[in-house]
């Protein structure tokens, strides 16, 4: 379904807000999604993806927020676990999918096999969608929109988008950490020497994960409970006028502990034309953790910086 901005008559993304993906204390996350009630996106995604030792929210809760930003005039999904390996899991991932109010996104195929057939969902990230077979069959399950899984490139995007079935929108993750891999180990509770059955809940100490450094002390990885992530935040400002081009309906935005309403402004005035990619790109650059990064946008190692990033830079390796 395209969207036309009424002054330059052009197809105009949405931006959309990820799932929190860290650990951050209730009265935190009531406070983020109060301002982002606010803010100019247009989806939000709810819930709990990564650990489910992480109860500072419980349903009902979420349930609140949900309500609080429909009134608002946003989209609410409700995200599913991207790693199940409890029954008490499966089961909260039965309830979320079973709900007759909100779509839901779909992170693992777990979640895709129970509402299939039974009404429309979206994947996330984690979901393997790499070729147009694995792409239609989902579709005849009911898929309505489709993350880009986060490594692979934009060539592969317009590969999809050629046979892309009627009615499925492709969404793709513009900002944020990349989320790299799960894993059984809770790899923030090592780091501390602690079992993940009695983690003490320290991700709670790292509102934006815990980075890993190599023993030239540069930034490697970031570690997130079971979740990996980037070091660097993947940054696809530049390329906004490409997802016009290819006509990507939804772009998403990770949260990060600080600066993601500004991060929001930042690609909403850049995709209605109010500022320019050099000036989006520069006042981005103010709001970044941990350093930029879009080589697996143009089909190169993650960690490279391409394109977008180095922007306004004599050399792309200072935005590292």
């Amino acid at each position: 379904m395209n969207r036309k901005n009424p002054q330059s008559n052009t197809f105009r993304p949405r931006l959309s807000l990820g799932p929190i993906l860290y650990y951050w204390p209730a009265d935190v996350v009531f406070r983020f999604y109060e301002c982002i009630a606010q803010s100019q996106v247009d989806i939000v995604y709810l819930g709990e993806t990564v650990c489910s030792k992480r109860r500072a929210l419980k349903p009902d809760a979420w349930l609140q927020l949900a309500e609080m930003l429909v009134q608002a005039g946003k989209q609410v999904v409700l995200s599913t676990m991207t790693l199940l390996e409890a029954s008490s899991e499966v089961s909260a991932m039965r309830k979320i999918c079973s709900n007759d109010q909100y779509l839901v996104e779909a992170n693992d195929m777990a979640a895709v096999q129970m509402m299939s057939g039974k009404r429309h969902f979206v994947t996330g990230p984690a979901v393997n969608i790499y070729n147009s077979r694995t792409l239609s069959v989902l579709a005849a399950s009911g898929l309505k929109r489709w993350t880009l899984p986060v490594e692979l490139s934009n060539q592969t995007l317009v590969s999809l988008h050629q046979d892309r079935p009627d009615g499925v929108e492709t969404e793709v993750f513009v900002f944020g950490r990349l989320p790299l891999a799960y894993s059984a180990r809770c790899f923030t509770a090592r780091a501390h020497n602690l079992p993940k059955d009695d983690c003490q809940f320290r991700c709670l100490d790292y509102p934006d994960g815990l980075m890993l450094r190599t023993r030239e002390d540069e930034s490697f990885l970031v570690l997130n409970g079971i979740q990996t992530q980037s070091a660097r935040t993947q940054n696809l400002i530049g390329e906004i006028d490409t997802f016009i081009d290819f006509q990507v309906d939804v772009l998403r935005i990770s949260p990060q502990s600080k600066f993601t309403e500004q991060v929001i402004d930042t690609f909403h005035a850049r995709i209605t034309g109010d500022i320019t990619s050099d000036d989006a790109a520069n006042r981005l650059k103010k709001y970044t953790l941990s350093g930029e990064c879009d080589g697996y946008w143009h089909g190169q190692p993650g960690m490279e910086v391409v394109g977008s990033c180095a922007t306004g830079k004599d050399n792309a390796r200072d935005c590292a």
